[in-house]
């Protein structure tokens, strides 16, 4: 997985916010190694001698597992991936982690003998967040782990599932890694740029920030089930994390104690939440994370919705790049239909169309053309092909 290009490009696909806007932001590159780190840290744990699992998690499979979770994020990540869902409803749709799962099985290169990285039956059932098919499950109808065209490999994955529907528990170790990751990270880079005001959350003095805080999360999650459930219960985790824990009194200035401080609180809370997980005693394999810190985690999540991703500057940002995937899906599947027009893609996109049996498959290349674009790539592609900025005819931006 290290050696793959399609990991190399998520350097270049953005967490939450662009790197190229001035500060050093995580990219999905960083965020996949560092959940990689925690879910191999999570299964070391649940292999110690003091573990009641009888066939405990493999760190391997896990780690595995978190290296390939957001390889199928297009640019511009969920912005990208709700617009391709709805140009692709007539074949498939699109959804993130049926696109991961794609990519090593199917797209990625690993030898001539055979498509895909020829992963191990217990890695792929590892990727498989969500085991099911599209139109499978009511109760997620947005969320499905594998297109039909991946029904053999889903199959063969899917034989390790406890249950029909029922992830494998290292799945559930990279899911729990993966919000422990963006949680704790996202915090660390939207507090360092100012935009998370986590002084004024903690400030015992005061409850203000906290409590406009609160009626923003809650004006989120009307419904009140499962977690939102009790909302007092929330704020209470909350609390305890941010006025109990965190150490800066001030907006980030970035001298080295502040420097300093910060990095042991984020040290603090990946220890906090891995040792939050456990096996369940009874020897079944079931996943158990203590409902205080998976409180905590779920509202440190909240943080970034409410203060950046909210924010109308980003949301002005995001009307932008649905633009931008429109109209690459527009001219691309035209020319994708006209035997013309085929110069216009790559030599493997090419050969993959013209070896599709029929218009669905060639308009799925189409949206695996998209999805495997770097931002800079996606930007320079629209700007190219509608004549905004045509650059140099020696350069092909992709290849």
């Amino acid at each position: 997985m290290l050696y793959s290009s399609a990991l190399r490009r998520l350097a270049q696909v953005t967490q939450v916010v662009s790197a190229g806007v001035g500060h050093v932001f995580h990219n999905r590159l960083t965020h996949s190694l560092q959940v990689a780190q925690v879910g191999r840290r999570l299964a070391e744990r649940l292999r110690a001698p003091s573990s009641p699992a009888t066939d405990p998690p493999e760190p391997d499979v896990v780690e595995a597992a978190c290296l390939v979770h957001d390889l199928g994020h297009p640019p511009f990540g969920h912005i990208a991936e709700d617009e391709l869902n709805e140009l692709g409803k007539e074949f498939g749709g699109f959804e993130g982690n049926a696109q991961s799962f794609r990519i090593v099985t199917k797209l990625s290169q690993h030898s001539p003998n055979h498509r895909g990285l020829d992963l191990t039956r217990a890695t792929l059932a590892a990727v498989l967040k969500y085991p099911w098919l599209r139109g499978e499950n009511s109760e997620k109808r947005h969320k499905w782990g594998a297109y039909f065209t991946e029904l053999k490999d889903f199959k063969f994955a899917t034989e390790l599932c406890p249950a029909a529907k029922i992830c494998t528990v290292e799945a559930k170790l990279m899911d729990w890694a993966d919000d422990i990751t963006y949680s704790v990270h996202d915090l660390d880079d939207f507090y360092r740029a100012g935009l998370i005001p986590l002084h004024l959350l903690a400030d015992k003095r005061s409850d203000r920030e906290r409590r406009a805080f609160f009626e923003a999360v809650y004006a989120r999650h009307p419904e009140r089930q499962g977690i939102w459930a009790d909302h007092r219960e929330l704020e209470e985790a909350f609390n305890e994390l941010v006025i109990g824990l965190f150490p800066l009194d001030r907006a980030y200035t970035g001298e080295w104690k502040e420097r300093a401080l910060l990095r042991d609180f984020s040290s603090q809370l990946i220890g906090r939440y891995i040792g939050a997980t456990a096996i369940s005693e009874d020897g079944d394999m079931r996943l158990q994370i203590d409902k205080d810190r998976e409180l905590e985690v779920t509202m440190l999540e909240e943080l970034t919705w409410v203060y950046v991703i909210q924010a109308p500057s980003l949301i002005s940002q995001q009307a932008g790049q649905r633009h931008v995937i429109r109209t690459l899906f527009s001219l691309y599947s035209n020319a994708a239909l006209s035997k013309a027009k085929l110069h216009l893609f790559p030599p493997f996109y090419r050969q993959a169309i013209e070896d599709s049996p029929d218009e669905e498959h060639k308009l799925r290349v189409v949206v695996d053309l998209i999805a495997g674009m770097t931002e800079a790539q996606a930007l320079a592609m629209h700007n190219r092909l509608t004549g905004v900025s045509v650059g140099s005819g020696l350069e092909p931006i992709l290849s």
